[in-house]
């Protein structure tokens, strides 16, 4: 470790441990990039997504509030209908039209069991996969929620609702350039007959059905935006962060604390996840058309090529912007990237200049391409050093 990145995290330390965090002073720092060592990353982050208040005297209590909310979301939210009064013993007789699953009320529990499952395998299906080249989320949390795995609860692990319900396939929406919702049921299918999809032993539970439980509880306590593809991707890298923390007293509750760091965060981006606002001015059409309109800006030479080879924005920068860039670098550059945008006051406008950025670097290789060249370069993305995709978009922010 150089001496210059020791005095780098001695200068985190210092404004970490202020009673009142200078918010502006952290900003300035994480801006450059967040140290891993210490948790100091981990604890940045639930400072930038407005998670920790910077009074640090509030962080016992705050902290003691929100995880024991979380707990209830899960009693509230992971229990299966009508399992409390088989446990009680009682009789078929007992049980009430309101209980039954043939209850026409669309109100019902079993019938919103029923449509909870629906959101559940698109979620499944998406968390499985969750960054495969990487190891991580396939391998056994060292906090398995006991809440959950407890056989004397009323609750199930979503995992056993998978495998136990037959579920009708999803019809699915795909009018928008790689983000899918979930809507009407269609014809029935045979779950995971493939071994991909077998899971830990009892008693353990894989990083992955820890990230599909918060979608899952996101899902029902946002019923407008429910779940959409691509939210894993986004939860993903926050999870990895916090469950990867050096300090144990912390990464025993990273579940809780990503469910309310990603909740921040998606109040400030969901207008991108639905379709109804995509036209308005905080829809993805207005920000995918601001990456065109600040290239026009600063490469008329380049935008005009892409217009002339009819290559619109929403052909490569729906999928930058709605993800935040997580499919398109490896996870360590991934949260790289993430410093700076969440460090930012106006994190999704520098995504823009970000977006921008990446396009200027290419820029002879675009102007020497044909559409097909072109596209490939834009969908698969040649520049892996992120700081140098940083220092451009610094430098377009200066520019400005």
């Amino acid at each position: 470790m150089s001496t210059s990145y020791r005095n780098r995290i001695q200068e985190f330390k210092v404004a970490l441990e202020e009673e009142k965090i200078n918010l502006k002073a952290l900003c300035e720092l994480c801006f450059s990039g967040i140290p891993f060592e210490g948790g100091i990353r981990a604890q940045c982050w639930k400072i930038l997504l407005n998670y920790l208040p910077p009074d640090q005297s509030l962080w016992e209590s705050f902290l003691k509030k929100q995880r024991e909310l979380y707990t209830q979301f899960l009693k509230e939210m992971i229990i299966q209908p009508g399992i409390a009064k088989a446990n009680l013993g009682l009789s078929r007789e007992d049980v009430t039209l309101e209980d039954h699953p043939l209850n026409p009320n669309p109100d019902s529990r079993w019938n919103n069991y029923f449509k909870d499952n629906e959101v559940l395998l698109q979620i499944d299906k998406d968390v499985r996969r969750l960054y495969p080249d990487m190891a991580f989320f396939q391998r056994p949390t060292d906090y398995p929620c006991q809440l959950i795995l407890d056989p004397q609860n009323d609750y199930e692990t979503l995992r056993r609702r998978v495998e136990q319900t037959t579920l009708k396939a999803q019809t699915v929406d795909r009018n928008r350039s790689g983000v899918t919702n979930v809507s009407s049921p269609g014809k029935s299918l045979n779950l995971y007959p493939s071994n991909e999809y077998e899971v830990l032993p009892n008693g353990c539970e894989a990083h992955w059905e820890v990230v599909e439980r918060i979608l899952f509880i996101y899902a029902k306590l946002n019923p407008g935006i429910a779940y959409v593809q691509g939210m894993n991707e986004i939860v993903g890298p926050i999870y990895y962060t916090f469950a990867t923390d050096p300090n144990d007293d912390w990464k025993e509750h990273a579940e809780a604390d990503t469910f309310f760091c990603f909740t921040n965060l998606m109040s400030e981006n969901r207008d991108m996840f639905i379709k109804s606002l995509d036209d308005s001015q905080c829809g993805i059409t207005y920000k995918m058309e601001s990456v065109f309109s600040m290239l026009k800006e600063k490469d008329m030479d380049l935008y005009l090529k892409l217009l002339e080879q009819n290559i619109k924005p929403q052909y490569f920068t729906f999928r930058w912007l709605t993800l935040l860039l997580s499919q398109e670098f490896l996870l360590p550059d991934v949260i790289r990237i993430w410093d700076t945008l969440f460090s930012d006051q106006d994190r999704f406008h520098f995504l823009i200049l970000v977006c921008c950025a990446m396009l200027t670097l290419i820029r002879d290789q675009l102007l020497a391409g044909d559409f097909t060249i072109n596209m490939r370069l834009l969908q698969d993305y040649p520049i892996s050093d992120v700081h140098t995709i940083l220092t451009k978009a610094k430098e377009l922010q200066d520019e400005s």
